[in-house]
């Protein structure tokens, strides 16, 4: 793990903070073309009743919106949980190069955890992934969202 890829996972990781002030799953994700952000995106189907509204998508719309271009070639995707199916066609389909994950999601991740749609043969467009960077950090604050809203059990 590089110094590049911490710096901007914690920026990731605050977007994923402001997803969880607004009753939202905590998951952010940023876009970085030539060491700049240039789209950012933190998780908001609830707030926009949009079940597309994952972090991811929303990091690559306003990516494509501020170089008007719905290609992202030779940009990075941060975002602080593996992706899952929808949210990896849309990396994939914008031509993302490299994807950095940091928690796996062992429910719904489609990087690897659960399927890997990032090394199908079939499809004609594969991104590099890296996984578990600062993924104590990242894994910690979603424990710490779903711990606040599931009641626990008493024996």
């Amino acid at each position: 793990m590089n110094e590049q890829d911490q710096l901007f996972m914690q920026v990731a990781i605050e977007l994923a903070k402001q997803a969880a002030v607004n009753g939202e799953v905590p998951v952010g994700a940023v876009v970085v073309k030539d060491g700049e952000i240039i789209g950012r995106g933190s998780n908001a189907p609830i707030g926009l009743n949009d079940p597309s509204a994952h972090a991811e998508i929303l990091a690559l719309r306003d990516a494509a919106k501020n170089i008007s271009n719905y290609r992202l070639v030779d940009c990075t995707l941060y975002v602080t949980l593996e992706p899952c199916a929808m949210c990896s066609g849309a990396i994939q389909h914008a031509r993302i190069a490299n994807l950095v994950y940091g928690a796996s999601d062992l429910k719904t991740g489609a990087c690897g955890s659960v399927i890997n749609l990032m090394t199908e043969e079939k499809l004609n467009h594969h991104t590099t992934v890296k996984s578990g960077v600062l993924a104590e950090k990242t894994g910690q604050i979603l424990s710490d969202f779903f711990k606040q809203r599931r009641p626990t059990k008493k024996l």
